[in-house]
């Protein structure tokens, strides 16, 4: 039996240098069992090894020159750990954990018709599933709160089941004509199931091995049965048209949506060309085409002072008759772009948004001023930083001294058990209103009583080392920001009246000598 006592562990005994391992790496078709073989081949002393002994050397040759790969679908976990790794700045350094606790504490999830109210103007649309985004990394945050409502990914069995059925019916065709032919030529078809043209195509085809006929008075009348119909040339007009392929409008969704707030012309989604959707050119049959939605800040707080918000001149059907083809689409895409970006627009400053999702490089108290009040009653508000100061300043904004204080400030102090409302004179100098409202913006950047609850967290995934009294993170994980969330969730606050201010004093215990139990 052999043993490794007589092994001798020598450089020289491979016969194979690594300038000759190079160039077979490089000649080779890319797979490295052929180099396998020949190291192995090439060692002068791979009789000696034991069974175990080969094993390992085997396997280390192995790990090293044979490549392999797993092919895995893209979804938005593996999407963030790839940027994480090359370029994080892009996505201001959001993990997979951080999504997860995005789209738990937002309530993210597929909302449908059933869950929707309307307000008390009769128009305003309350719930249903929608959510209001301002996103700066790319698009990775919406793909991640489009994946949990279930319209991030195309419907690639719909696609394929209509290729299934177009195969089926093409190759269905065939069979059909042939079984035809047949029962025409061997005269067991009905005369109604084969139309009169296909009747004299078969029976002319079938002439050609039948001798020629007497020349008598019936030739020239069959040769003209037959020539005739054939020669007919078919109306255009009774040709079958192809139906119109139905237009279907862009962010026409009312339910189970996601609008993404952005400062330019076009919001920056390119990650979302990963799962199938290009933002430049929509495909329709993507689920984002409908229910993905984007304003820009100019449109939400100065509608009219956007060009695309205004409509455009209307043309009289005389008028449009004239123009030329080309004009005429123009001008009805026009009507499109107008009708569509003032749906979306108007959708928006209505608000009834079930929540709010943040991840942005802009100041978060701006952000949220002018957004909260969108948000319905009970609804989440998420907002993501790779730094803890910016949201440690939400936390105070909205904490319940600040709210205590607004409060305070907006009504005056108790007179005879009722709240009167603090009024402000009209006579005041316009310096000291001045004054006073600097100060007010100052103090109170934000309406406090609009969130409640505010609350700071993070989270994040560490790879451990587990030994016998050496347990730690491993040294090797990569660094970068800690990523926090400041959540919170939108009230409703009471307006004219404000409950259970103040402390309340109740009555002395009275101590002395007369209160006393004598025994």
């Amino acid at each position: 039996m052999r043993n490794n006592r007589l092994t001798v562990d020598d450089p020289t005994r491979q016969t194979l240098s690594m300038e000759e391992i190079e160039e077979l790496k490089k000649a080779g078709a890319g797979s490295g069992k052929e180099i396998i073989a020949k190291i192995m081949a090439s060692h002068m002393a791979i009789e000696e090894k034991t069974s175990f002994s080969l094993a390992k050397y085997t396997l280390r040759k192995s790990k090293k020159y044979l490549k392999r790969f797993t092919v895995l679908p893209l979804d938005v976990g593996l999407l963030a750990e790839y940027i994480t790794e090359r370029e994080s700045y892009k996505i201001m350094e959001l993990r997979e954990e951080l999504l997860g606790l995005i789209c738990s504490w937002a309530n993210i999830h597929c909302g449908g018709p059933s869950r929707v109210w309307t307000a008390d103007d009769g128009v305003s649309q309350i719930g249903g599933g929608r959510w209001l985004v301002v996103d700066d990394t790319g698009g990775l945050v919406t793909a991640a709160l489009a994946e949990k409502m279930a319209i991030l990914y195309p419907p690639e069995e719909e696609d394929e089941t209509s290729t299934e059925e177009m195969e089926g019916i093409a190759s269905a065709a065939p069979e059909e004509t042939a079984k035809t032919l047949s029962q025409a030529e061997n005269g067991t078809g009905e005369a109604s199931e084969v139309p009169e043209q296909d009747d004299s195509d078969i029976i002319m085809t079938g002439t050609d091995d039948v001798p020629n006929p007497p020349q008598n008075g019936s030739a020239p009348k069959q040769e003209s049965e037959f020539v005739e119909p054939t020669a007919a040339p078919e109306d255009p007009s009774n040709r079958p048209r192809k139906a119109p392929r139905p237009h279907i409008p862009q962010m026409s969704a009312s339910t189970n949506t996601l609008t993404v707030l952005h400062p330019n012309n076009q919001p920056n989604l390119s990650y979302l060309k990963y799962f199938g959707f290009d933002t430049g050119n929509p495909t329709p049959s993507h689920p984002l085409y409908q229910h993905l939605k984007s304003v820009s800040w100019l449109q939400l707080l100065h509608p009219t002072e956007d060009p695309s918000y205004l409509e455009p001149e209307v043309l009289s059907e005389e008028v449009l008759a004239g123009m030329k083809s080309s004009k005429r689409g123009n001008y009805y895409k026009k009507r499109r772009r107008w009708e569509k970006t003032t749906r979306v627009v108007d959708e928006t400053r209505r608000g009834g948004f079930d929540g709010l999702v943040v991840a942005s490089v802009m100041e978060s108290r701006s952000i949220l001023k002018e957004l909260v009040p969108l948000v319905r009653g009970g609804g989440r508000v998420v907002v993501y930083s790779p730094n803890v100061e910016p949201l440690v300043e939400l936390c105070d904004l909205y904490s319940k001294e600040r709210r205590a204080a607004y409060i305070a400030r907006e009504f005056g102090p108790l007179q005879n058990g009722s709240k009167v409302k603090k009024e402000i004179k009209e006579e005041d100098d316009e310096e000291v209103n001045g004054t006073e409202d600097g100060d007010e913006e100052d103090d109170f950047p934000v309406n406090p009583t609009l969130l409640l609850a505010p609350s700071l967290q993070t989270a994040r995934a560490r790879h451990w080392q587990v030994l016998p009294g050496r347990t730690h993170p491993f040294m090797t994980s990569r660094g970068g920001a800690e990523g926090y969330l400041f959540t919170a969730t939108r009230v409703l606050p009471v307006e004219g009246r404000v409950e259970a201010r103040g402390h309340g004093r109740g009555k002395k215990r009275k101590t002395g000598p007369e209160s006393a139990v004598q025994s």
